[in-house]
């Protein structure tokens, strides 16, 4: 995604497809022109899924001032997203067996249509008109000359999702499979994979066990970071403790994936999804996670190269974006140079939302792609 269309005329029409809502909107110069628009998945039923699929792409084409010259949207995989056939049997069970979603929309619509993994096409959006182009805003002001051109990308919610863009350009792989962080392991639970501990059922489940209650009794993440946070009150006070320590393994779990992920990618980290608006709860333990030591014959040695600060926080934001220059003689010369010791990295929220980013990273992948 090297190329930036703030300018562009072109109108591409784009869909963020979840298990539970299908969210249209339209996209002109990076900006949103219509939407989003929300209707329901019908996940279980292949026939009203996609009667609601092609519906909404329709009423969005009804209101906009010129026709759109694409569709570009994410899908939840399992799928080969170049050929836009999805497999996904987990949110949308309807689709089990595969289904040619892409082609039967160009024969709709006559337009080219364009599928991807939401986690790729939120990192994709960010790095285009959100954090990225954000930090390197805030260090441009600070007169610090540091500027970064790869970002990892993560969305908490019913799972766990993720998205790499390296110098511009969005990482989907030979298989349609690339950032596909919720295969990481989990940290407090080698057996299992990383969603199971960084997403809304590993939220309710640690809050379960923590209150001494049944999965069933456990409340839904929105409350349970209330909770935490002491803003409910009554008999949803609930229990604080197990609240906190919900969403601190949360964060642990989610910071051992990223740092397993930026030991291959070096750059910055954004963080998206329903479950980010408990940044406060969850972000701290993250961060730790990243800034954790291994040993090595009883020596600490750091898990990452570069250390991590949480962007949130505006101490670390100001010592993230503070140049540490230090002044060094070249060997035989009398010519003096500059460097910054300090290798640091930073990890911060959505600048955008998380479905205006999907939104946005659509359309550039489908204008990139037009050329």
């Amino acid at each position: 995604m090297s190329i930036r269309f703030d300018n562009d005329p072109r109108i591409v029409m784009t869909l963020d497809a979840g298990g539970t809502n299908l969210k249209f909107s339209a996209i002109r110069g990076n900006q949103l022109l219509v939407g989003p628009v929300s209707v329901p998945s019908e996940a279980d039923n292949l026939e009203r899924c996609l009667a609601n699929i092609v519906h909404g792409f329709e009423n969005i084409r009804a209101g906009l001032p010129a026709s759109p010259v694409a569709i570009s949207f994410a899908f939840p995989g399992p799928a080969d997203y170049p050929a836009g056939i999805v497999a996904n049997v987990g949110n949308l069970p309807a689709f089990r067996g595969g289904v040619a979603l892409g082609p039967m929309l160009e024969e709709k619509f006559g337009i080219p249509v364009y599928l991807n993994n939401d986690g790729d096409l939120f990192v994709c959006g960010e790095a285009i008109a959100g954090f990225l182009p954000y930090v390197n805003g805030l260090l441009e002001q600070a007169g610090n000359p540091k500027r970064y051109r790869n970002l990892f990308g993560i969305t908490l919610g019913s799972g766990l999702g993720g998205g790499i863009v390296i110098n511009g350009e969005l990482l989907i792989g030979d298989n349609s499979a690339g950032g596909e962080a919720w295969l990481l392991r989990d940290k407090l639970d080698a057996k299992m994979n990383a969603e199971e501990g960084a997403c809304i059922r590993a939220v309710r489940k640690v809050y379960a066990r923590m209150a001494g209650i049944p999965l069933e009794q456990a409340p839904e993440p929105k409350t349970i970071c209330e909770i935490g946070l002491g803003q409910a009150s009554g008999t949803e006070g609930g229990n604080t403790a197990a609240a906190r320590e919900a969403f601190r393994q949360m964060g642990e779990v989610a910071g051992d994936a990223v740092a397993q992920a930026l030991t291959l990618i070096d750059g910055l980290v954004v963080v998206g999804g329903g479950i980010s608006a408990a940044a406060p709860l969850f972000l701290p333990a993250l961060v730790d996670a990243m800034n954790g030591v291994f040993e090595r014959d009883g020596n600490p040695m750091p898990r990452l190269i570069p250390h991590t600060f949480n962007f949130e926080d505006a101490g670390q934001r100001e010592s993230f974006l503070k140049m540490s220059a230090k002044e060094l003689t070249v060997p035989g010369s009398t010519r003096k140079v500059f460097y910054d010791p300090i290798q640091r990295t930073a990890v911060g929220l959505s600048r955008l939302g998380t479905s205006e980013s999907v939104a946005i990273g659509a359309y550039a992948y489908a204008l990139n792609r037009l050329g």
